[in-house]
């Protein structure tokens, strides 16, 4: 990842890289991605953070032992540990051995899902989980499949298996047009009821990932993208609340 804001113009990273994907011009540093292969060199000799590596390689043991450092605060809070993602049933082996030994140093734990995933997948993980949050972003399964790439059906019924397991918050990403309108919101809200969910979150959509596109050398795709205004948050919210189920926005 590129952070601009960093570079002073040491180019210290040029000679670095083996494959020449490195400029400096009148336009500044530039990198030609086609030429990347990842090698990470160029981090390494990059003097001001601004050349950064995207994530590492942890252990369990590693991963948890992080966790553990806030120990007193989940103390102090009621807090715990929440796995989150991307898709944390993508890694469900890793996932359900930390959440395991989180487990045993007594953290209350928690998983964010969107849900697809093949349910011995998602089973293995909540063995170790005392709360779900479960992603629910179109009911209807034809606009589900045309929008995100697959229908909702897996989606729906892990919810229904994992809802009977363990206690469940709903949580929705809206878009303004795709699943805003009072009719969805109280469809989810009726699904809540009818599975005894503890609480219903809206999650205005943001668009924090543009800054990481530009970082990642990637267009950002998702150019029409817009949050409900708050006017229209708040009655989805007072829907949801009608329906006899607390609500939250943002949370």
């Amino acid at each position: 990842m590129v952070r601009d804001i960093h570079c002073k113009g040491c180019r210290a990273c040029l000679p670095a890289c083996p494959r020449g994907a490195i400029a400096f011009g009148a336009a500044g540093r530039t990198i030609d991605r086609s030429k990347c292969d990842n090698c990470l060199q160029c981090v390494a000799a990059c003097l001001y953070d601004c050349l950064q590596r995207c994530g590492s390689r942890m252990t369990v043991q590693a991963v948890v032992a992080e966790v553990l450092q806030d120990r007193l605060f989940y103390k102090n809070s009621g807090g715990g540990v929440t796995l989150s993602g991307g898709e944390p049933l993508m890694q469900s082996a890793f996932a359900a051995a930390v959440m395991a030994a989180c487990k045993q140093e007594g953290v209350h734990t928690a998983l964010e899902t969107s849900g697809q995933a093949p349910w011995q997948e998602m089973e293995r993980v909540l063995a170790w989980v005392d709360v779900i949050l479960f992603d629910i972003k179109q009911l209807d399964g034809a606009l589900h499949r045309r929008t995100t790439g697959v229908g909702n059906a897996t989606i729906l019924a892990n919810l229904r298996r994992a809802a009977a397991l363990r206690p469940v918050w709903l949580r929705v990403p809206l878009i303004a047009g795709f699943n805003d309108s009072a009719d969805h919101i109280r469809s989810v809200a009726l699904l809540g009821k009818q599975l005894g969910v503890q609480k219903i979150s809206l999650l205005p959509y943001h668009e924090g990932g543009r800054s990481k596109h530009n970082s990642l050398g990637r267009p950002y795709a998702f150019q029409e993208g817009k949050a409900p205004d708050e006017e229209r948050l708040t009655m989805l919210k007072g829907l949801i609340e009608a329906a006899g189920l607390p609500a939250s926005i943002g949370s």
